[in-house]
């Protein structure tokens, strides 16, 4: 079905969809590359909502050339207006021979009429080049579209023994430099960063994404369920900030909306923040991918809830013997009770390793 040619044309459009990962949301990450007679005519990848598709830009870019040509797209061309017209209808007037794409979009609004609408136009359509690949890169819009809720990675960083900071909450800094900046890249990606009344009043962190060349900043969402954090926080110095809260305290609260901040109220049957409803709030807000940095306390509640789709861990060839724990669990009775999670992917950043793993599902 696809040969070794198709391959490398798909994986030139991937890396150029790679390029909006710091730039797209809420939309996917899209590259498309137009292929005739063996050479590339035309290019293009997705940058930011409301700008042009991919598929637009490469038609753009290689005009009459394209006729007759192949184009390779790594995610199933819209059928459908939204910002900006249908893809569909630009690859059929341009009147292509093939097209060949990595993934149906799960979006309900194409879901493989796009390929439909190619296929009645008599273009040869395949689909399902490097699919795992193409998943991977938009793997909270496939979460957002398929669950009704984003993708939720927990970064953090520990100790070899587990800890990730000293009894008394300091915690700066038990990962290297280089680690840092890379989790900060890994916001970068992420559509908001979600975060505990604890780390605000311990660590008082920005929550900002300092890389070069990222102009985007994610929602910076805050569980509070008592509205307890200090409105001149860091915090809530610039961006957009989300608190959900459990308690109604309409002065604190209003305290924080003088400061640019939205309030929302969510309380579950306890009196705290209804986490699973708030994944689903933030899924109607356009979040496909939201980066966790948290105390133990929230990992571990988010983590029995069930939320957690990925930890993303750092840790430092370091021990400190004793200190503050991952995550706040109940002690297993059986080795049969343990949280299973799957390992991804391991690398070495700075001195640290880096380990991406998933929670493993019944």
């Amino acid at each position: 079905m696809f040969n070794e040619t198709d391959y490398r044309w798909m994986q030139r459009a991937l890396g150029l969809a790679e390029r909006g990962l710091w730039s797209t949301t809420p939309n996917p990450r899209v590259g498309c590359v137009i292929v005739r007679e063996g050479q590339v005519v035309g290019e293009g990848w997705h940058r930011r909502a409301g700008e042009p598709h991919a598929e637009t830009l490469a038609l753009a870019q290689a005009g009459d050339r394209a006729r007759g040509g192949t184009a390779y797209v790594t995610l199933e061309p819209c059928s459908h207006f939204g910002r900006t017209p249908p893809c569909t209808d630009a690859l059929i007037d341009a009147k292509l021979a093939r097209v060949i794409v990595a993934m149906e979009d799960p979006n309900p609004l194409v879901n493989g009429q796009g390929l439909n609408r190619l296929r009645q136009a008599g273009i040869d359509v395949r689909c399902g080049l490097l699919e795992s690949a193409a998943r991977e890169l938009n793997i909270g819009f496939v979460s957002r579209m398929t669950r009704g809720r984003p993708w939720v990675r927990m970064k953090i960083a520990a100790s070899l023994d587990g800890f990730t900071a000293l009894k008394d909450g300091r915690s700066q800094w038990i990962t290297s430099e280089a680690a840092r900046e890379d989790g900060h890249r890994w916001r970068a990606r992420s559509c908001a960063i979600l975060t505990g009344i604890g780390t605000v009043r311990e660590d008082n962190p920005r929550m900002s994404v300092r890389v070069d060349g990222v102009e985007r900043q994610p929602l910076k969402v805050l569980v509070d369920s008592r509205l307890e954090v200090d409105p001149h926080a860091q915090l809530l110095k610039g961006g957009s900030v989300l608190v959900a809260a459990a308690q109604d305290d309409p002065e604190r609260a209003q305290a924080l909306r003088d400061r640019g901040c939205e309030v929302l109220g969510m309380a579950d049957s306890e009196g705290k923040v209804d986490l699973g409803r708030l994944l689903v709030e933030l899924a109607t807000r356009g979040v496909n991918e939201l980066h966790v940095e948290a105390g133990f306390k929230l990992n571990g509640s988010l983590l029995r809830l069930g939320l957690v789709d990925e930890v993303l861990l750092y840790s430092s060839p370091s021990l400190l013997g004793a200190g503050r724990p991952m995550f706040d669990l109940p002690e297993a009775a059986e080795l049969d009770d343990r949280f299973w999670l799957d390992w991804h992917a391991a690398d070495r950043v700075g001195t640290d390793l880096r380990m991406l793993a998933r929670v493993r599902r019944a």
